[in-house]
């Protein structure tokens, strides 16, 4: 069996290249030249262009860029052994690798741009002349790109676009890039504009945002801790943003302060509305990492800035002795309302209506998607809650009290969660705090993930002849300690939330017959063969879908890489029961027998597939 995905060719491979600093050559000075150098410049490179017949020879922006001092421009017909006739297209290889072995610093990339024709241009170079700079540039280890001459590159670019920053108005660190290998440029061309047109419009804003939310993050670690600040890179992430997370301490150290603060940044770059990240604050940033804002709003004030309603108690304004009013102030109201897994067409109408109609105030989850948040009305503020690993508890308090303290202010108050808000949404100790506090809340159903998740992966909780009954656990109790999760039965189905972060754990809690581990499990073990689903982000447009077993899901989630929460796992033979013809003999007598012979005809000769996104039927709501 394949253990993982098997190469086909015919990909680049991509990578985001910084020369700062470093010198490359571009040989032309059409309005292609023109483009490469903007390119490089932007990237921070030191740019020589190579013109025949110099500076008058150039196009405008070249001449520009020369005259302003941001790059050099040389004419190619005074470099020695240079040729001014086509014929002789050896004699300008020869020129140009004599000037890149007499330069004083090294030439990192070489781009020919005067093969295709411009109007100052007096010769369009020949595919000879381009052949014989190629092959001097990979002599010298020089990679090399062509225009319009694909056989002769060693790189290509991508159709590109450099985000700005809609604040400030300057250019973004986001870029985006689109390649068809050689497959049709204009097309690539056309994707990336629909891909930017289909991106929020402060995208780049967010992006620089995040980049000071972890830079402030990370400014505990002193200098000379290499260590831990090699442990705070990117690169060596966790693939799951929900690795649980100690709690603060006093006591704690610099650099685990920043580990912890970094993760909470994770998770703002993993949950958080585009727009919110965008219109963060310096205040705002550090308020979020010291942990003093458990909520940001959505709403901006009159001023612009995005701050919440004061009640008159806290703006200082002192109340009117001639104040005639003579009605009591109006009562608020608290709404517990479900979102459903996650697609906005799953909104039951009464939760739709509680965010269009009713709402003054929206105190949100973190995991409610910004699809949902985006049809509440402009003028209703909006909250999210910083619901992070490690602080969990904290920022439940703060949503409970926030929540409180507006329907005080005679506001309608909407407490807005993930999928059915009794199922593990923590809506018991809700209503009783705001029963306490003189506050009886109405509690709208939503759609459940546990059960709408599995529907959109094909997968049946229960079926005839597959499974008889289901059950729903948390992989992760209270505080993150560990619970028990039940034990096989070959006629039901097991649904198991918030447990992808901790799959290792999970794993062996069903599998293991070691006294420590099967302390964990209420029942017998699980078989290693037993079908399993890890379904992420299930009814969003980026769906995934891991099927496989128990024996090798843990391989499956390592060959994918990172991980797209909110996540859920699905174990039982019900997971495959529907595959292509389905298979409603698994509970008949000694279907055991015939058990690997129905997980190849589920997963063919691979030990896991993987599934992308939704059934093309979902665009139409």
């Amino acid at each position: 069996m394949e253990a993982f995905p098997t190469p086909t060719g015919g990909a680049s491979l991509l990578l985001s290249f910084r020369p700062i600093k470093e010198e490359i050559l571009i040989i032309g000075g059409n309005t292609v030249a023109a483009k490469r150098a903007f390119a490089a410049l932007d990237a921070d490179a030191t740019v020589v262009v190579l013109v025949r017949g110099g500076i008058d020879a150039a196009c405008e922006e070249l001449r520009w860029r020369a005259l302003q001092g941001q790059l050099q421009l040389l004419d190619l017909d005074a470099l020695p052994c240079s040729s001014a006739v086509p014929s002789d297209h050896w004699r300008d290889a020869m020129a140009i690798d004599s000037f890149i072995y007499a330069r004083p610093t090294r030439i990192r990339l070489v781009c020919v741009t005067d093969t295709v024709a411009s109007p100052n241009a007096r010769n369009r170079r020949t595919h000879a002349s381009a052949q014989e700079i190629a092959r001097e540039c990979r002599h010298r280890g020089i990679p090399i790109n062509v225009t319009d001459m694909p056989d002769l590159c060693d790189f290509t670019f991508m159709s590109s676009e450099r985000f700005i920053d809609t604040e400030s108005g300057r250019s973004s660190p986001l870029q985006v890039g689109v390649t068809t290998n050689g497959h049709g440029c204009r097309l690539a061309a056309r994707i990336r504009r629909q891909i930017v047109a289909s991106l929020p419009r402060d995208i780049g804003g967010a992006v620089v945002k995040v980049g000071r939310l972890r830079a402030l993050a990370k400014s505990a670690i002193e200098e000379e801790d290499t260590e831990a600040a090699q442990e705070l890179n990117e690169d060596g992430a966790p693939f799951t943003p929900n690795e649980p997370v100690p709690q603060r301490s006093k006591g704690e150290t610099a650099a685990e302060r920043a580990r912890r603060r970094m993760k909470w940044v994770a998770q703002l770059s993993e949950y958080w509305p585009i727009r919110r990240l965008a219109r963060l604050t310096d205040e705002e940033m550090d308020a979020l990492l010291d942990g003093h804002d458990g909520l940001g709003e959505l709403t901006p004030s009159v001023s612009g800035a995005c701050s919440p309603a004061l009640s008159r108690e806290e703006s200082g304004d002192p109340a009117s002795l001639h104040d005639l009013s003579i009605s009591p102030a109006r009562r608020g109201q608290i709404f517990l309302v479900g979102s459903g897994p996650g697609h906005p067409s799953l909104l039951t109408v009464a939760t739709h209506a509680a965010l269009t109609k009713h709402a003054n105030l929206v105190l949100s989850d973190k995991l409610v998607p910004d699809a949902v948040l985006a049809l509440i009305p402009p003028g209703v503020e909006v909250r999210i809650a910083r619901k992070f690993p490690g602080n969990a508890e904290g920022a439940q308090m703060e949503l409970m009290e926030a929540a409180v303290e507006a329907a005080n202010r005679g506001l309608t108050v909407v407490r807005l969660k993930q999928g059915d808000p009794t199922v593990y949404g923590r809506a018991g100790e809700e209503v009783i705090y705001f029963r306490a506090h003189g506050f009886e809340p109405v509690v709208v159903p939503g759609v459940s993930s546990a059960l709408a998740g599995p529907t959109f992966a094909g997968i049946p909780v229960t079926q005839r002849g597959a499974a008889e009954s289901f059950i729903v656990c948390t992989g992760v109790g209270r505080q993150g300690k560990e619970v028990k999760l039940p034990g096989y039965d070959r006629s039901r189905t097991l649904v198991i939330l918030m447990g992808v972060a901790r799959l290792p754990q999970v794993l062996d809690a069903l599998q293991s017959q070691e006294p420590n581990s099967a302390r964990r499990r209420d029942g017998p073990a699980y078989p290693p063969l037993t079908p399993i689903a890890i379904i992420e982000r299930a009814s969003m447009p980026d769906q995934r879908v891991i099927s496989s077993t128990l024996k090798d899901v843990a391989a499956a989630m390592d060959s994918i890489g990172e991980q797209r929460p909110p996540g859920m796992i699905v174990v039982g033979w019900s997971v495959l029961c529907l595959w292509d013809r389905g298979d409603m003999s698994i509970l008949e007598e000694g279907a055991e027998q015939h058990d690997g012979e129905r997980l190849r005809t589920w997963l063919g000769e691979k030990p896991w597939r993987v599934t992308e996104g939704l059934n093309a039927e979902w665009e139409l709501w």
